[in-house]
């Protein structure tokens, strides 16, 4: 219980001293590596530790705990009030009077004599996660010591509140590993508000009319499912008297199904699946470490989690069967929706949004064959997308833009770069469709489940083939003659944190085999009594075409950027109709210039065109899901 608690109070005392008065540039560098090697020692420890071991219960009884949290409570429904009505924004103000009436009336009437047997609790599933958030987290606050200083120069506009920024993402780590380890359903709900808080500052950190906008649509979508939260959990302890996650996974469905399917809302929500993907998207304007730090590893994971927990009390409903449309609809629109984004970041958003609905429909089928696929699917996605996310904030700078189109010759101007993001992208590629790790066990899943989903996996899959291919051509086209290097302009911090996610990515692709039967089977044999059943030739076949892509390949660009930097480059082939390197002869001898453009196709997958069909299905979906969980818990 010691690791569980200093995991949660650590991050949350490094955040408090970061808001006191600056230390030195070097100072800062040399307590973040301190901080940062800590967080991810101690996940590390607590894997070694318990990996003999079952799911463990902790009974931590402390009046000044639960007052500190009533309070904190408070704090955080005043402080919105505040910000909101300053704004003039009165949606989230009565959103959250109406969040904090519900849990008051109940804190002093039903729960004031409640009792929690196991306020924490850790298993694998929760250490895997500690893991993510631990080494990933860390890593992201890593690289945001040697960026800020490069964003407030290239945005002299925005006010330097770097203390302030720190403060929130090593915040945001406590309430995440307080999410992971809580078994008390009211520390459960008071991290998620937490998080809630953190990622409407983050987004909102420039303090611009854009990011103002794109941070009160994230608040006002994660309070709706904070209310809806709370009532599941008042409605819960009304029932049936309970107030803790592994009571409730044992309880009667017929009790338990709609307070399980409130949760799972407030998990889609947190997650940004559709109808409540715009908030991600939006939160694109916050600086990189945030889009990082929300979009990879820690917030949309947060959601997908609380879904695979209570997923299986929705187990063989219609609920459940709901759950697994909604992530399926999600997984295909916004995987659609990418292949018409030329903006780098928006790519990365829909990418993830997809991944996420892939996790959430495995929850729905809820079988220890699709429970396998989405905690890998979750460790493969958090380590790749961060390393993306970070690389196109650098590139953003370095180049003044974020769009694709404007990557022409990437490998040329950052040779050791673009190496590293084809790491990345080619752990996208691999996680978990295409030429892929669970493919084979997911695909089976779907088909003996919902065999519908098998149709939306394989044209979510094409189309998420589609959009990496082409991004990743456009990064390695070249040109004849002297392209300028600009890695001299990557700071040392940034290139640790870069190198630490690559060698992650590498290192968690070969490994999975091992993470699979010293981790993942071992929590399936707890949870179902069984393990997925795999084919070795195809593993074994995924193994190396694994190792092809992710070693051989990056090695190979490696090679060009240190060690054989006199290569010889030749001008474009134009069928002979060569004028010069960039011009070529057209109809009529007509001299026109060379241009390598994607095709985005925003007439047939444009946002405009596939967004409110995402959202109008996945209503409906909610609608039903909701319905009969109403109906079948009061029969």
């Amino acid at each position: 219980m010691n690791t569980l608690m200093f995991l949660i109070v650590f991050p949350l005392a490094v955040s408090f001293l970061a808001l006191l008065p600056p230390l030195s540039l070097t100072s800062r560098k040399a307590v973040g590596v301190g901080v940062n090697i800590v967080l991810c020692a101690v996940p590390i420890y607590l894997l070694v530790t318990n990996l003999d071991r079952e799911a463990a219960y902790f009974h931590l009884e402390s009046s000044f705990i639960d007052v500190g949290m009533l309070l904190g409570e408070f704090f955080i429904a005043v402080f919105i009030v505040y910000v909101s009505v300053r704004a003039k924004r009165y949606l989230p103000v009565f959103l959250v009077v109406v969040q904090s009436l519900i849990m008051a009336t109940f804190e002093f009437t039903a729960g004031h004599g409640m009792q929690v047997e196991h306020s924490l609790f850790v298993d694998k599933f929760s250490i895997i996660m500690a893991l993510i958030v631990g080494i990933i987290g860390s890593a992201i606050c890593l690289y945001a010591i040697g960026y800020l200083p490069e964003y407030h120069e290239h945005y002299r506009e925005v006010r330097d509140r770097r203390r302030y920024f720190v403060f929130l993402m090593y915040l945001f780590l406590s309430a995440m590993f307080g999410i992971l380890f809580a078994n008390s359903l009211m520390w459960l709900y008071f991290f998620w508000e937490i998080t809630t808080v953190c990622s409407f500052l983050l987004i909102g950190y420039r303090d611009d009319e854009s990011s103002r906008e794109s941070a009160f649509r994230a608040l006002n979508m994660n309070l709706v499912g904070g209310v809806v939260f709370a009532v599941g959990l008042v409605y819960l302890y009304k029932t049936s008297g309970i107030m803790e996650l592994d009571k409730l996974l044992r309880q009667d469905p017929r009790v338990v199904l709609l307070p399980a399917v409130c949760l799972a809302f407030s998990g889609l929500v947190k997650s940004a699946q559709f109808p409540f993907s715009s908030w991600l998207t939006g939160a694109m304007v916050a600086p990189t470490p945030v889009s990082a730090l929300l979009h990879s590893s820690t917030m949309v994971k947060a959601g997908v989690y609380l879904i695979l927990r209570v997923a299986p009390v929705m187990d063989h409903t219609v609920a459940a069967k709901m759950l697994t449309l909604i992530g399926g609809v999600s997984f295909l629109i916004t995987a659609l929706i990418a292949i018409s984004q030329s903006n780098a970041k928006k790519v990365l958003a829909y990418s993830t949004i997809s991944n996420l609905g892939l996790i959430v429909a495995c929850a729905g089928v809820n079988t220890s064959a699709a429970l396998w696929s989405a905690i890998l699917l979750i460790i493969f996605h958090a380590v790749a997308k961060s390393l993306l996310f970070l690389c196109v904030g650098i590139i953003e700078y370095k180049l003044d833009s974020r769009d694709i189109e404007d990557m022409d010759y990437l490998i040329m101007r950052l040779p050791k770069l673009t190496a590293v993001m084809m790491t990345g992208m080619a752990g996208m590629f691999l996680a978990p469709f295409g030429m892929i790790i669970s493919k084979f066990i997911t695909l089976k899943a779907f088909v003996e489940s919902n065999p519908v989903m098998a149709i939306i996996l394989a044209y979510g899959s094409a189309a998420t083939i589609f959009f990496w291919t082409k991004w990743m051509g456009k990064i390695m086209s070249i040109r004849h003659g002297v392209t300028e290097v600009m890695e001299h302009r990557v700071s040392r911090l940034e290139w640790i944190t870069l190198g630490i996610l690559a060698v992650a990515t590498v290192a968690v692709c070969l490994a999975f085999p091992y993470i699979s039967f010293y981790v993942i089977n071992p929590y399936l044999l707890e949870t179902f009594g069984k393990i997925p059943v795999f084919d070795t030739f195809n593993v074994m076949t995924v193994f190396v075409i694994m190792a092809g892509l992710l070693i051989i390949l990056p090695l190979g660009l490696l090679y060009y950027a240190f060690v054989d930097k006199d290569y010889k480059r030749v001008g474009t082939y134009l069928g002979g109709g060569n004028i010069d390197n960039t011009t070529f002869e057209g109809a009529m001898a007509a001299p026109r210039t060379i241009e390598l453009k994607n095709y985005y196709l925003g007439k047939y997958f444009g946002e405009e065109r596939l967004f409110y069909v995402g959202v109008f299905v996945s209503l409906t979906l909610m609608f039903i899901m909701f319905g009969v969980a109403a109906v079948w818990t009061e029969s």
